[in-house]
């Protein structure tokens, strides 16, 4: 509730230049869970590439995304790119605990039962802003957009452009455009 919160202090603080902004903060917030997802998962000695659940995350998305009027197949590849911007942070976070030889002190973290229910939650949101911004989407305009609205996102958080969260954000968002 707190991170919902400031994301909407964050959507204020830069000014909306177009309504791209909920839907990159949304992708953002999901991609703060990788870390959790990271530690999971080194805990658990479970890979990072899991394709069932991928494509259970997928079906249920284009599910919910056609109740929302929204096409199918763009819908799949939205939350592909949604799901490799996530296994890239994830691959990040564990390369980099490796070569350190140990995670940070975090208490155990359930990825079924903490987790998932988080990302099915943000699954729904992100579906839901796709059908608000469905005319931005197919706009002329639109990776410009969506790549201003990144770069307003990294800029708040005092993020660089380069850095692991906007690659990963600008991957996240690649698909956005229906044009």
């Amino acid at each position: 509730m707190i991170f919902v919160l400031l994301l909407c202090g964050i959507g204020a603080a830069y000014g909306q230049t177009n309504g791209l902004q909920p839907l990159v903060e949304t992708s953002a917030h999901r991609l703060q869970i990788a870390e959790k997802v990271a530690l999971s998962k080194w805990d658990s000695g479970a890979p990072v590439e899991d394709a069932s659940r991928e494509a259970q995350v997928i079906q249920g998305a284009v599910k919910d995304g056609e109740a929302k009027g929204l096409d199918p197949a763009f819908v799949e590849n939205f939350f592909k790119a949604q799901i490799e911007a996530n296994k890239v942070v994830q691959y990040s976070f564990l390369s980099t605990w490796q070569r350190l030889g140990a995670v940070p002190a975090h208490a155990p973290v359930n990825l079924v039962k903490e987790i998932r229910p988080e990302l099915d939650e943000i699954q729904k949101q992100l579906i839901v802003e796709l059908a608000d911004t469905a005319t931005a989407r197919a706009s002329k305009t639109c990776h410009a957009d969506v790549a201003k609205s990144v770069g307003a996102y990294l800029q708040a958080q005092k993020l660089k452009t380069n850095s692991l969260q906007g690659i990963a954000l600008d991957r996240a968002m690649a698909a956005a455009c229906t044009k």
